[in-house]
């Protein structure tokens, strides 16, 4: 669902399970919020903050510009 996501985990060497340790959550929930965007806030400023990168970025979908 987030291209953007998906290639700042890549670049930053990190998986499903690596991140899920980052946010404190089960590496299934973590794979369900990243197919469904469910995010809660929290999670989505820990994101932000270890990317180092915008809101609109990260969580851009596929048939946004």
């Amino acid at each position: 669902m987030f291209k953007n996501l998906n290639a700042e985990e890549a670049r930053h060497g990190m998986n499903n399970k690596t991140m899920s340790d980052l946010l404190g959550i089960d590496a299934v929930t973590y794979a369900r919020k990243k197919a469904t965007g469910n995010f809660k806030l929290s999670e989505a400023k820990k994101l932000l903050a270890f990317f180092g990168v915008s809101f609109d970025y990260l969580f851009k979908t596929e048939g946004e510009e």
